[in-house]
């Protein structure tokens, strides 16, 4: 097993955690992705599981949005796990048993957010990128499955600049769990759940699927808001 990040020293805490090793990846990076897999195949020789789980966060106005902003927010929340599908796909075929592919996407690749246009559109691609993989896969590398994962608000890292927009974390996170049915915003060991169950044997029916972990936010209406 392999962490991989751009921040070569936070992939190595986690690898601690769990004694596995630690890699260097910039997913926007094709070379990048080639190497790793690369290093893969030579150490290991097979690829059962791939997460793409980097991804950025741009919020504000449709209008204000810099086409700066956007291009990172498509060159990380979607070619990133383009190129990883792309180059992960011919060793899960070599490997000859299969494999999972996980896509963390968001809600916001479901539904549009006012001030998330950039990332909803980002991981709104990644949905749809995660259909044609999975029917790619289930014509060309048999035994190999992808899916996404969809979560509400997680908190984690990710949030920061929110918070720091916001001014206080706590007074956030309450803002946020006011908008989720069950009350709470996720925490990262909700969605590591959803992605070991897709990774795992126990979905083996399952490709081209949308895992939504939201707390029932895209259920429906909330009462609130009825008439």
């Amino acid at each position: 097993m392999v962490a991989a990040d751009v921040d070569l020293a936070a992939a190595g805490k986690v690898a601690q955690i769990d004694n596995i090793a630690a890699g260097h990846l910039d997913v926007t990076d094709e070379e990048s992705w080639a190497d790793l897999i690369g290093s893969v195949r030579e150490e290991h020789h097979r690829l059962d599981i791939l997460v793409n789980c980097a991804g950025i966060g741009v919020a504000g106005s449709f209008e204000e949005l810099t086409l700066d902003d956007w291009n990172s927010l498509i060159a990380v929340n979607l070619t990133g796990p383009f190129l990883g599908i792309k180059h992960a796909v011919p060793l899960m075929r070599d490997s000859g048993d299969g494999g999972s592919i996980v896509n963390v996407s968001s809600i916001a690749g479901i539904v549009g957010g006012e001030d998330l246009a950039g990332y909803s559109a980002s991981k709104g691609g990644l949905t749809v990128l995660t259909k044609s993989a999975a029917l790619h896969c289930a014509q060309h590398a048999p035994g190999v499955r992808c899916n996404s994962v969809h979560p509400t608000y997680v908190d984690s890292p990710m949030l920061d600049p929110v918070a720091d927009q916001f001014g206080n974390r706590q007074e956030m996170l309450a803002g946020m769990a006011a908008e989720v049915p069950l009350g709470r915003v996720a925490v990262p060991e909700d969605i590591a759940a959803a992605i070991s169950f897709l990774a795992s044997d126990e979905s083996c029916m399952m490709t081209g699927a949308e895992l939504v972990v939201d707390g029932g936010q895209l259920a429906g209406i909330p009462s609130k808001h009825s008439g």
